[in-house]
């Protein structure tokens, strides 16, 4: 007995281990989808752009690169019920689908009206079906073997409806929704301050005659290029406080800078390079209906860079000596070409995205992760 505890203990670990990581994955894989479905939606996009703040947040206040991972557990089990009610939901297609070819031959004959009855039962034998999954707690395998008495003895317990009810309710208090909104927002009209000038510079530059027109975008370059060097750890630095006046207090950050200097380098490099790719997406415009899959590619270009901007505010903040001026110089003098160039590809795009200068303002590295401005 005390041999097979031994022997049985340890591959029960390894098993809930290996369960645990890939339920992590799976959590991890399901919210990325739903950060890049949300970045389609007007005004709902705010969430991803909170979440993605929030995710530098994070990093920046624990140091912790794993912190930034936030609600992965949570999708996961919203993963699990998309993909247990998909599941299900592959008998309706397929009867609609039968039922929309019978009406197509005859509409009034005895098939359609078969595959009517049929329709209807099956959508109540669904419906019934993912209730008593959710009751007995929402895994796939609960989607997929049916357990209708036991759906049913949970269902008339006493009390089972306030349990459910408090349940669903505790569930979407979790997500906390309204903070990544109240965050994204906040991100984003900071961004836009900071962005506004430069950029429509930039833009005017554009419909100028060539010697006005090279002055005004060279003046706006210049300035996107000073703020490009800031904006990214401002919007950590944001996070991190949770202060919207953190966006605006250049002199903190040069402080924060002086400490870390190459892992703040490293940062900017990181995100300007990421998002410089991302442009090539908006040459043609994509159909509404699959325009989250552009958008994944933003969330998954976006989230390192958030990450990587939290990581260096963490380590500036780990600090109380600025480094050797030598690190400090070195990181300044190699930030600015690297800014400079993002700049001078930037301006170029608008002559070949699909909306012209206006896509100059959607600046996906530091504001909504979407690709297209009409979205």
């Amino acid at each position: 007995m005390i041999v097979a505890t031994v022997v049985v203990t340890p591959r029960l670990g390894m098993l809930g281990t290996a369960a645990s990581a890939i339920e992590w994955i799976f959590g991890t894989a399901t919210l990325i989808i739903a950060l890049s479905v949300l970045a389609t939606i007007p005004v709902v996009q705010l969430l991803s752009l909170g979440y993605l703040l929030e995710v530098s947040g994070r990093v920046a206040r624990t140091g912790r690169l794993r912190a930034a991972f936030v609600g992965v557990r949570i999708a996961a089990q919203l993963g699990r019920i998309a993909v247990g009610v998909s599941i299900l939901m592959i008998p309706l297609w397929i009867a609609s689908s039968l039922r929309f070819s019978a009406r197509l031959i005859d509409p009034t004959s005895r098939a359609v009206q078969g595959w009517d009855l049929a329709l209807i039962v099956l959508s109540v034998l669904v419906v019934l079906q993912i209730v008593g999954a959710c009751l007995r707690g929402a895994r796939i395998r609960h989607f997929l073997w049916p357990r209708p008495i036991q759906s049913l003895r949970r269902a008339l317990r006493s009390g089972a409806y306030a349990r459910a009810r408090d349940a669903v309710w505790d569930f979407f208090v979790e997500l906390r929704l309204p903070y990544y909104f109240w965050l994204g927002l906040r991100g984003l009209v900071g961004a836009a301050v900071w962005l506004a000038l430069p950029v429509s510079l930039l833009a005017l530059a554009s419909r100028l005659r060539p010697g006005p027109g090279t002055a005004v975008g060279l003046l706006g370059g210049g300035l996107l290029t000073l703020v490009l060097l800031h904006l990214a750890f401002l919007q950590a630095r944001f996070a991190q406080e949770n202060r919207l006046g953190a966006m605006f207090e250049l002199r903190a950050l040069r402080r924060r800078f002086t400490r870390a200097p190459v892992a703040f380098f490293v940062a900017l490099l990181v995100t300007l390079v990421l998002a410089l790719p991302l442009y090539l997406l908006k040459i043609e415009i994509v159909p509404r209906e699959a325009a989250w899959l552009p958008s994944l590619l933003f969330v998954i270009s976006m989230f390192p860079a958030r990450l990587l901007s939290g990581w260096a505010m963490a380590r500036s903040g780990r600090r109380d000596v600025a480094r050797h001026w030598f690190w400090r110089w070195t990181s300044r003098l190699a930030m600015l070409p690297v800014a400079g160039l993002y700049v001078t590809i930037v301006y170029f795009t608008q002559y070949l995205s699909w909306y012209g200068v206006w896509s100059l303002y959607e600046q996906h590295a530091f504001l909504v992760p979407a690709p297209f401005l009409g979205l």
